[in-house]
């Protein structure tokens, strides 16, 4: 970790949980996340989750472009995050699920939020197992 930066407990612990739902129930369901915020803290330190910002299963619609346009809007313009998405496709042979983790840098945001949040995401890549594609 180059940049010194810890991952919350609470980042892990989110991780795992949208990793491998616990509950089964159609009202269960509806209540697991599909997508949250982490950001840095105030003194850069830590990586932690960004309360407020997340969508549940039963928010979000089933199309791409609705799910593009939901991502869009809980992104802050001039600022970096990264998100976790539990993403839901279709293949010829099944339907799957995969984590995809994303890396958010606006051209508005500071040079230096754009440097610090690029060498603190080698922290979160040695926290997160099971993320299956990256953006």
């Amino acid at each position: 970790m180059a940049s010194g930066v810890v991952v919350s407990d609470s980042v892990i612990k989110m991780f795992n949980d949208m990793k491998v739902p616990k509950s089964s129930t159609p009202e269960e369901v509806k209540k697991h996340k599909k997508a949250v915020l982490f950001f840095l803290s105030e003194d850069k330190k830590d990586i932690i989750l960004e309360e407020g910002k997340e969508k549940l299963v039963g928010d979000v619609s089933r199309t791409v472009d609705d799910l593009y346009a939901i991502l869009v809007k809980m992104l802050p313009d001039k600022d970096c995050r990264y998100a976790l998405y539990d993403a839901t496709y279709e293949t010829k042979e099944s339907k799957k699920e995969d984590l995809v983790f994303i890396f958010w840098a606006p051209d508005s945001a500071l040079l230096k939020s754009k440097m610090i949040y690029a060498r603190s995401k080698d922290a979160i890549k040695k926290k997160r197992t099971g993320i299956m594609h990256e953006l």
